[in-house]
């Protein structure tokens, strides 16, 4: 019998080494390279971006190819995941073959990725209704020359990516269309993983996932199975890893705006963030959407990550929803900092911030 495989060990996606098998998945609207490098500094082995359309590359969406496509130089830096950083792959949807063949090579060509992945398994019906995310699973034809095109495109741009699939279990509960397409994907279009989420596209993100489904997977598939659903917190990802025997697992619901998930699975260091913890890495992410956005779009984008810190600040609920709605309400970031000042200023605890002295002096 041989050494039980551990999250921390390294793995090959095709020629590609990762140096562990913790990873950020794609989060629409969310994995831009702030977040990416936030996830890689707590020790992610490997970031995928935020679902990038191909057709916007296609026909030269200026934000799509500059802002989206963005790979910042410190996702480059050495750091805990590795010497020489931990790879980034860039995700893409689309339906059309001939799109996306040309969506790759300018990913290939234009951008530093080390991989590119397909998005087959995106629930949400304005994407279903184009064919492209889970509407794949309808047209496993169609499929698969997706993602024999985008390899096709990395070829033309000089460059050998490997191509992975973000696949949903199937349409509907009791579906085993995506477990079906795997193996297809693998065998006639060359994928070099199949990143798989074990529930139907119909349940989006309810429900328990479908586990077994996926350990069946693993075993029948010739090509490494990265498993992703459901993993909101170490007890269940390492669980859920040891069951299935996947290749590595994938967070993103649970690594929201708690990039500690990632330190708790990779070292022996399992205690909760301190508030003052918590403000700091607030404080580096709202000046990293300034960095990425400038103040007057980052003030409205933050919006959507105030929670996810408020509730790991440890106050009282009602303190909670009050400081939860202001953040929500304040009109500029001075005015945000102010308020996580005055938190900051309570807290007591915690090690020496980093990046919190604009929050200190507010």
């Amino acid at each position: 019998m041989g050494a039980m495989t551990l999250l921390t060990d390294p793995w090959m996606l095709g020629p590609l080494e990762v140096p562990n098998r913790v990873l950020l998945a794609p989060l629409a609207g969310i994995g831009n390279w702030f977040v990416r490098l936030q996830a890689k500094r707590y020790g992610a082995g490997m970031a995928v971006s935020e679902m990038v359309s191909s057709h916007a590359i296609y026909y030269g969406n200026e934000r799509t190819c500059v802002e989206m496509l963005r790979i910042h130089p410190d996702e480059r830096a050495p750091g805990p995941a590795g010497a020489g950083g931990a790879p980034v792959s860039i995700q893409l949807f689309g339906e059309s073959p001939a799109v996306m063949r040309s969506a790759a090579a300018h990913v290939a060509a234009s951008t530093s990725a080390d991989a590119i992945d397909i998005n087959m398994g995106c629930p949400v019906p304005k994407v279903r209704k184009t064919g492209a995310g889970a509407g794949m699973l309808a047209d496993p034809d169609l499929a698969v020359a997706v993602a024999r095109a985008a390899g096709e495109g990395a070829r033309d741009a000089g460059r050998e990516l490997p191509i992975t699939v973000k696949l949903r279990s199937g349409l509907r509960p009791g579906d085993e269309s995506g477990y079906a397409l795997a193996h297809r994907l693998v065998e006639e279009a060359g994928v070099a993983a199949i990143a798989f989420h074990p529930r139907s596209a119909a349940v989006h993100h309810k429900g328990v996932p479908d586990y077994e489904l996926a350990g069946r997977l693993v075993e029948s598939l010739p090509a490494p199975v990265i498993l992703t659903g459901g993993l909101s917190d170490a007890a269940r990802v390492r669980a859920a890893f040891e069951l299935t025997g996947v290749s590595a697992v994938m967070l993103a619901r649970g690594a929201l705006g708690n990039p500690w998930l990632f330190r708790r699975l990779l070292s022996d260091d399992e205690r909760e963030p301190a508030r003052a913890e918590v403000l700091d890495e607030l404080a580096w992410t709202i000046d990293r959407a300034v960095e990425h956005l400038g103040e007057a779009r980052a003030t409205r984008y933050l919006r959507k990550f105030y929670p996810w810190y408020v509730a790991l600040l440890g106050l009282e609920p009602a303190a909670a929803k009050c400081l939860g709605e202001s953040l929500q309400h304040a009109d500029t970031l001075a005015c945000v900092r102010e308020q996580l000042g005055g938190v900051l200023a309570q807290s007591g605890n915690g090690p020496e911030p980093r990046y919190t002295a604009a929050l200190a002096a507010a």
